[in-house]
């Protein structure tokens, strides 16, 4: 670890590499990469041939694929690897909406999903499906009943993320998987930010979900490897094409490493998920309860029913983009909402959703803590982050100070 003195404003202080920014990616943990090795160097061949080291290669892709359906709950036949996240969703989404087609072609989703849900949902509607966007409250909580409200006789899937990615609000996924399994729609579920932190059991808890979507990334595995889950019984289109590779679901020869990878991971995450939790969470309050303290910002999501290490806040007089340059500067590596930050000349969609106008949604800030993480970590950015925050704000003409946070 890198440090040095620096100066910002009249303070001296030792700077700290912070890493707060796990909603985005995860590093890989050392046991992770460990067990990765031998499918690198020694354990090369193909899956699909017949000498040792592509057998080798074979078994360890049915002992992940145990290991993933240990951790959710499941049968590991309903377990099938992709190659990360966005695949899993758009496989989910196109191939119901293409093999459930003669049946109906409306769907039903949510104004805060992640682009990998939004994305495919705008392109199935120019090939002549119908699609329901539902609002959220002010919380971004999706209500069940506007769910139900929304269904047409001609609706083959409703797609509601587990939790928000920016604003950590956890979604009433088994009341509308309820409301899906009622009405005989296909229900999925984008469960990339909850691996670790809530227990999933889709034989029992979650026994309404038909589709659930993860990338390994999110929980200290490696980058490019996901998994779709697929209820035993559920049809839907191949979204790959060309050899029989994943039960002849998912064509392509596959990455042996980072399905290892990923099995392992996602053991070592689910291990402990309640002691994880409480870890996070206390340092978690004790960092919420500080940036509060900050006049003129707001946290963003729900205040209760929200991911144990997700924090987003608005700034009001402070540009997004500039605030998340300054805290690198000092160490600090978050993210933010702001159009540059995504290479959008809009605001957060998210945030939009909520009712934030633009120009306090662009002062947003999401932090959001790992295992990395340490009280050091919370002292250091409650150090930084009041300073920073008046800094950016004397230079707006626009400032007014004397207002109280509103939480």
């Amino acid at each position: 670890m890198r440090k040095t003195l620096i100066s910002l404003g009249v303070l001296m202080r030792e700077k700290r590499f912070v890493y707060m920014d796990h909603a985005a990616t995860t590093s890989i943990k050392p046991d992770v990469a460990e067990s990765m090795i031998p499918f690198l160097k020694e354990y090369f061949g193909n899956p699909s041939s017949l000498y040792s080291i592509g057998r080798e290669g074979k078994e360890a892709i049915e002992t992940a694929r145990e290991q993933l359906a240990k951790a959710l709950g499941a049968k590991p036949d309903e377990i099938y690897f992709t190659s990360g996240g966005t695949e899993s969703d758009n496989w989910a989404i196109k191939g119901t909406a293409f093999s459930r087609q003669k049946k109906g072609k409306h769907i039903i989703t949510t104004s805060i999903e992640h682009h990998a849900v939004l994305y495919p949902c705008e392109y199935l509607e120019g090939q002549g499906f119908d699609v329901t966007y539902l609002p959220v409250d002010r919380y971004g909580l999706v209500d069940p009943a506007e769910v139900e409200a929304a269904l047409k006789e001609d609706t083959i899937l409703i797609s509601v993320m587990y939790a928000n990615n920016e604003i950590g609000t956890i979604e009433p996924i088994q009341e509308i998987g309820k409301v899906a399994k009622e009405h005989d729609v296909l229900f999925h579920t984008d469960a990339m930010q909850v691996i670790g932190a809530v227990q999933l059991d889709m034989k029992q808890k979650h026994k309404d979900v038909d589709m659930l979507s993860l990338s390994s990334h999110k929980f200290y595995g490696p980058k490019g490897i996901g998994a779709l889950f697929l209820k035993e019984g559920t049809q839907i289109d191949n979204f790959m094409h060309g050899g029989g590779q994943e039960r002849g679901k998912r064509a392509g020869t596959e990455n042996v490493a980072g399905i290892v990878g990923m099995g392992k991971a996602i053991e070592l995450a689910t291990a402990n998920i309640e002691e994880h939790n409480e870890i996070i969470i206390k340092m978690r309050d004790r960092l919420l309860s500080g940036v509060l303290e900050i006049p003129n910002c707001r946290l963003n999501g729900h205040p209760e029913k929200r991911l144990p290490g997700n924090l987003n806040f608005s700034f009001e007089f402070v540009e997004g983009e500039s605030l998340l340059l300054m805290l690198d500067q000092m160490g600090i590596c978050s993210s933010t909402g702001s159009a540059c930050s995504s290479g959008s000349l809009e605001t957060s969609h998210v945030l939009r959703a909520i009712g934030l106008p633009p120009e306090i949604a662009q002062g947003s800030l999401r932090l959001t803590l790992g295992d990395a993480n340490s009280k050091e970590d919370i002292d250091y950015v409650l150090d930084v982050l009041p300073e920073t925050v008046g800094k950016l704000r004397n230079m707006s003409p626009f400032y007014n100070p004397g207002s109280v946070c509103e939480k």
